[in-house]
């Protein structure tokens, strides 16, 4: 695990619990700092808590319960998975209008759906996991994908920063938008999509600085998983969330936010400083 920590956080860890709201759950508010809490690393921990929504390597006990293919049939990319190639797959059922959200990298229930219709359109046997003859037709109907294709700037369209925004170094996070921008004096560096907490568990909006960042980390309320984590307000973080990439706006957090693109929040958690500022704003 590779930690970096603010000043405040070396003396006392916050108690995190940012994991993904689940549908019936009791609402549960996110907690204030608990001094003498001690961190618990678990990166296998998938981010919503469910085998067949994991981090890159599935476990065997999570690859079983993903969908499989005919006896005999190995499926090369299935539910829970998470590759650059499931990246290039996304990026060719979007040419083939069979899904509308840009490319994640990470084989969730939308991308299971959309390989499912494709098999039952092509007399395929509809499993929703990806086999050599499945992969096979697909890349035979679509194209090599570019690099837009495969990374676009963002699905949602970018706010106007807010005022805070304007100077010095800032993860500038509209809530109207669902999006972060990096921005450095003013100029934009990077943007990607957000999600936030629920009505119950609202991300707080104000000024705020990173207290500490963690590329590995495991929510210690929730237990969840939550890659490329930077705290700016108590338990809240920007970090990355699996089940984002696989649910899209159809979940919620306990108040973090949430970032979907892993290869993007990677790149950014490497340039943010502990220090720097967070605007969250409407």
């Amino acid at each position: 695990m590779i930690r970096t920590f603010g000043l405040a956080a070396a003396v006392a860890l916050a108690a995190t619990g940012c994991g993904p709201q689940k549908s019936g759950a009791a609402p549960a508010a996110p907690s204030s700092p608990v001094a003498g809490s001690s961190p618990a690393a678990s990166p296998s921990t998938p981010d919503d808590g469910k085998a067949g929504a994991s981090s890159p390597a599935a476990s065997p006990s999570q690859a079983s319960s993903a969908p499989s293919s005919s006896p005999g049939v190995k499926p090369i990319m299935a539910n829970g998975d998470e590759s650059e190639q499931i990246r290039e797959l996304q990026a060719r059922l979007r040419q083939l209008k069979l899904v509308s959200t840009a490319p994640t990298g990470f084989y969730g229930s939308k991308t299971t759906a959309a390989v499912k219709t494709f098999q039952s359109q092509h007399g395929l046997g509809a499993t929703g996991s990806v086999d050599e003859a499945t992969w096979q037709k697909i890349q035979g109907l679509s194209k090599k994908p570019t690099d837009d294709e495969l990374r676009p700037p963002t699905t949602n369209e970018v706010d106007a920063p807010d005022p805070r925004c304007m100077q010095g170094r800032v993860m500038c996070i509209s809530k109207e938008s669902r999006t972060l921008a990096w921005m450095i004096d003013g100029k934009v560096v990077s943007t990607m999509d957000v999600r936030f907490g629920s009505e119950n568990t609202p991300t707080r909006e104000g000024e705020f600085q990173v207290g500490w960042k963690a590329k590995e980390w495991t929510s210690t309320i929730y237990h969840t998983s939550m890659p490329y984590s930077m705290f700016f307000s108590e338990g809240q973080a920007v970090h990355y969330s699996s089940d984002f990439a696989a649910r899209g706006y159809a979940g919620a957090s306990h108040g973090c936010v949430n970032v979907r693109d892993k290869a993007k929040l990677s790149a950014l958690f490497d340039q943010v400083k502990v220090g720097d500022k967070v605007v969250v704003y409407w």
